[in-house]
C-alpha cells in the first residue's frame, strides 16, 4: 500500500496574516529556519509565500519593505492535497504544477506542508537532496 502524505508532511505549518509586513515574515522567517509560510486572510488560506518569494516579488518592488504587506507578494493560485492522498498523488500534484511546497489539509484544516525535501528524505535518504534537506538551517 502506498504512504500517505499525512506520513511525510511536516507538521504544525507556520500561519500570518496578509496584512503582516513583509520586513516581519522575513525576520521570522531568519528566526525560526523557514522558508515559507501560509498566508491567511479573515481566517483563510490564501496564499503562501517563501523566502525567494520575498527576494524576488518583494526586494524587486518600488516601496519600502518595513511597509509592504506580504499579500501583496504571497502566491495566490493554490493548490493543496488531503492528508490522506497518497504520496504519488502530492508528487503528481508538485510536477503538474511545479511546486516545491504543498499545503495539507484535512477535514478543510490545514495540518502541514509537505515539500520536495520531504519527498526526497522519505524516498532515499542517502540521496543528496535528502542530505541537504535534513541538514539543520546554516543561518
Amino acid at each position: 500500500m502506498a504512504q500517505k502524505v499525512s506520513d511525510v508532511m511536516t507538521t504544525g505549518p507556520t500561519m500570518v496574516d496578509a496584512n503582516r509586513t513583509l520586513a516581519e515574515i522575513a525576520e521570522m522567517m531568519r528566526d525560526r529556519g523557514i522558508g515559507d509560510v501560509l498566508v491567511t486572510e479573515d481566517g483563510n488560506l490564501c496564499g503562501v509565500v517563501t523566502d525567494r518569494d520575498i527576494v524576488v516579488r518583494g526586494l524587486t518592488r518600488d516601496g519600502d519593505t518595513r511597509s509592504m504587506r506580504i499579500g501583496e507578494i504571497c502566491s495566490r493560485d493554490l493548490v493543496s492535497v488531503d492528508a490522506d492522498s497518497n504520496v504519488d498523488d502530492a508528487v503528481r500534484l508538485m510536477r503538474e504544477n511545479t511546486l516545491r511546497r504543498l499545503p495539507v489539509a484535512r477535514d478543510g484544516q490545514l495540518v502541514g506542508v509537505v515539500s520536495i525535501g520531504d519527498l526526497a528524505v522519505e524516498e532515499d535518504r542517502r540521496s543528496a537532496l535528502a542530505d541537504i534537506s535534513a541538514a539543520p538551517a546554516n543561518g
